[in-house]
């Protein structure tokens, strides 16, 4: 099968060919000579589109002789989303054990031994995790006497194969305590040795440091692969407790510095509001000292507490705080604001992220930084992981006719190598441990929603008005669920341009992603018969959850439905919870009703109870007709819904909780208000 279409601009054919299992984009190139010349000069280079899972491992032997040659780096970065390694290895070596006469496409033995030596030499070196969790020795065993033997580079490969073999045996005979060592608990932090204000003791600089080295460090042992959206929805899954766990290492540690930053500034209830304000001013510095070593985890952390509900409704301590401060914590805040999608947080990203300084005005560029002498970045792991979630539910596994789609691996490599490269700054950072903020930091004891509430009602008594606790969850597009435990997991919602299709996806999408804490931009009820949303009063609430941001309509294939993913709020008595829905252009209401209630844990035959309702800009509802298709009624200007039911009021309890804010308060946007959640 061959399909063709031009480019006339550049003189290029584009062609598509499916040989023995597998479809191939062929770029045809034709270029002219020298001027003085007649002659054309064509070239020709092709790399695989999809094709089955046999004949791709297969292709790994003779990806660089057809001119393939980054195949064998995207196939091993992202092979997890499709097959495993076990799979790989037997259809490996069952080749080597059978190998063809003259090769693959006309091989010579010789380029055949050293593709084979290429594959397994690059793969041990890149991952040799994956051969140690194999568990038993056996395919290992099986590899290495059917290795090329002609070199000592070959020599070498079957000897480090043989030694992990070696490795497995050995921990094959001892005991399963060693199953669980992932998983110790370490004991509660003993609440009465915490001071709160012992933070004030510390140098700004000095905890930027600190943080700064705790994230690089995790940051640079972050396996990329983990961050791909078909194995970041499985965190949830009974059985893969333990899968991606270097992004959950840095997910704890998200949750554990906001967390640091509520109790050192809602633990002392008795302070005074002046002294409460220099608790804020402290971790205003400290933000804006992350922002200078291009640490952008611990400043979203920070900043994302700072706006948490409990300590975002302090105005008294608010109104104390110095007004530069102030000034300097909306300057940090504005780097993630959704504005123009990020474009600020993406050119920082662009910018600085093998830059060896920040780009930061001339105040703070003059300023000695301590500790080490080269700045690596340590990226927010939110716009990745909503990068990869997005190509994840966006792009279709496989084509129509079974095989699997190539492409998309490429488009998800595509990420991963960006975060490969920002790892790379951070390599050779080196950093001074100080053992008296460690002993600070690890004694905060953890504060639960509730508790943090409290404190706060404490500190300045709430106005007579029942709060609202609302847990915004998203399209989490993998409908996974978080816990409110200290290392809940969620998800990072953070677009990115990677290439065509995240670009159009990007556009579309509003709310920042991660934190430990949420406030969510749902507006009150204007009365007990309305619950139309409003941007200008957003309701807020302290939760940790799931924020994926609002998603747009996409056509995977061309060849399918049209689809969006939309969220969904309904009114409980428990709260607002949300969830996404992909809505495709043959839904009526009534399916995307039952899909709804279904998500929200309730009983999907209600369907009829209920009417749809999409919540417009300046307070505005639509309602959809109750036999209507969904993907058609809905306006483009907005991808948030209401589940009403039908006559029915205001749940009790949701009352609306008061925004007003005096003119030193920070000025954060509705949208902004959203606490970014743990996406951990």
């Amino acid at each position: 099968m061959k399909t063709t279409w031009y480019c006339p601009l550049d003189l290029s054919t584009v062609v598509e060919e499916e040989e023995d299992g597998v479809i191939y984009t062929v770029v045809v190139k034709q270029q002219h000579g020298a001027p003085t010349s007649p002659m054309t000069v064509t070239t020709r280079s092709q790399c695989v589109k999809a094709g089955t899972e046999e004949k791709l491992v297969l292709h790994l032997l003779h990806s660089f002789s057809m001119g393939d040659s980054s195949f064998i780096t995207i196939f091993l970065s992202t092979y997890r989303s499709f097959t495993s390694t076990k799979r790989v290895l037997d259809i490996l070596i069952d080749r080597l054990e059978h190998p063809p006469g003259d090769g693959v496409r006309s091989q010579t033995r010789q380029s055949f031994n050293k593709a084979v030596c290429t594959v397994f030499s690059t793969w041990l070196a890149e991952y040799p995790e994956d051969f140690r969790a194999l568990g038993e020795p056996s395919r290992l065993l099986r590899l290495a006497p059917l290795l090329p033997q002609d070199s000592s580079s070959a020599a070498d490969l079957r000897a480090h194969i043989l030694r992990i073999a070696e490795e497995l045996s050995e921990k094959a005979l001892l005991p399963d305590s060693h199953a669980d060592q992932t998983r110790v608990t370490k004991p509660p932090p003993d609440a009465s040795r915490f001071d709160p204000t012992c933070i004030l003791g510390f140098p700004a600089g000095l905890i930027a440091e600190q943080l700064t080295k705790i994230e690089t460090e995790l940051f640079v042992r972050l396996v990329p692969y983990h961050c791909l959206g078909s194995l970041w929805s499985q965190r949830d899954k009974k059985g893969r407790e333990d899968v991606c766990w270097s992004v959950r290492a840095t997910v704890h540690q998200f949750n554990k510095l906001a967390n640091a930053v509520l109790a050192s500034c809602l633990w002392p209830t008795k302070l005074r509001s002046q002294q409460r304000a220099r608790l804020l001013e402290k971790w205003i510095s400290v933000a804006e000292e992350c922002r200078a070593r291009k640490n952008f985890s611990s400043l979203y952390a920070i900043v994302s507490a700072l706006q948490s509900n409990p300590i975002h409704r302090l105005r008294r301590s608010w109104q104390e705080t110095d007004r530069e401060a102030m000034r300097r914590y909306e300057e940090l805040s504005e780097i993630f604001s959704d504005k123009d999608n990020y474009s600020q947080s993406r050119e920082l990203l662009k910018e600085e992220g093998t830059s060896k300084f920040a780009s930061l005005d001339n105040r703070v560029n003059n300023r000695r930084l301590t500790g080490s002498s080269a700045q690596g970045t340590v990226p927010y792991l939110g716009i990745f992981l909503t990068d990869l979630t997005m190509l994840d539910t966006a792009v279709k596994d496989r084509l129509d006719n079974g095989y699997i789609n190539f492409d998309k691996r490429r488009r998800e490599f595509e990420v991963l190598a960006q975060i490969r490269l920002l790892q790379s700054s951070c390599k050779n950072c080196v950093f001074v441990a100080d053992e008296a903020f460690t002993q600070w930091y690890q004694s905060v004891p953890t504060l639960t929603e509730e508790q943090s509430y409290r404190l706060s009602n404490e500190i300045e008594a709430p106005s007579g008005l029942t709060p609202t606790v609302i847990i915004t969850q998203c399209p989490d597009l993998s409908t996974s669920r978080t816990s409110l435990a200290g290392d809940s997991d969620s998800l990072f919602d953070f677009p990115s341009p990677v290439n065509n299709l995240l670009s159009k996806l990007a556009k579309h999408m509003k709310s920042p992603s991660v934190s430990c804490l949420d406030v969510d931009t749902s507006p009150p009820t204007n009365d007990s018969s309305s619950t139309s949303l409003s941007p200008s009063t957003p309701t807020k609430s302290h939760r940790r959850s799931v924020s994926c941001g609002n998603n747009p309509s996409y056509n995977t294939q061309g060849s399918g439905p049209d689809m969006r993913i939309i969220r969904i709020r309904m009114d409980l008595q428990d709260g607002n919870l949300y969830r996404s829905i992909l809505v495709t252009s043959n839904d009526k209401t009534p399916t995307v009703i039952s899909s709804a209630l279904e998500k929200h844990n309730q009983d999907p035959n209600e369907a009829s109870r209920y009417e749809l309702i999409q919540l417009l800009p300046e307070g505005k509802e639509l309602v959809i007709p109750a036999t209507g298709n969904v993907f058609y009624a809905m306006t483009s200007s907005s991808v948030d819904f209401l589940l009403r039911r039908k006559g029915g009021n205001t749940p009790l309890g949701l009352q609306p909780i008061s925004t007003e804010t005096s003119a030193t308060f920070p000025r954060i946007k509705a949208k902004g208000r959203r606490l970014v959640r743990t996406l951990f």
